[in-house]
């Protein structure tokens, strides 16, 4: 997209005003399709930071995840906690992903999440 979608935009700053973590998300971006959760931008940076802490060869760069605070303006990107990548016919991962996501490059999107039974 060149303009990012305006309602998207709504969307994640709502979750970013509400520290919410309840909102479903499934998005097209790259040819990729990431379903999962939506998480404020402050949330999922601690949580990527105490994953890469806790890792034995990359917790060097737990810092870089450190939130420096809220951010000016309209949010850019969406940050997914518990989401997969769909392929066919299942989610990579099975067990839920931390994903990052320029709004800008969203191509279609649509509220609720897939799972496979």
């Amino acid at each position: 997209m060149s303009q990012p979608d305006e309602l998207l935009v709504d969307v994640a700053a709502m979750v970013e005003s509400g520290q919410s973590t309840q909102m479903s998300l499934t998005v097209v971006t790259g040819g990729a399709v990431i379903t999962g959760r939506l998480a404020p931008e402050a949330v999922w940076r601690q949580r990527v930071s105490e994953v890469l802490t806790d890792s034995s060869n990359l917790g060097e760069f737990a810092g870089a995840f450190t939130a420096t605070g809220p951010k000016e303006g309209p949010p850019t990107h969406l940050h997914f906690h518990v989401a997969r990548i769909l392929q066919g016919t299942v989610g990579i991962p099975e067990t839920g992903g931390m994903y990052r996501v320029s709004i800008e490059d969203v191509g279609a999107w649509t509220v609720g999440d897939f799972s496979y039974d």
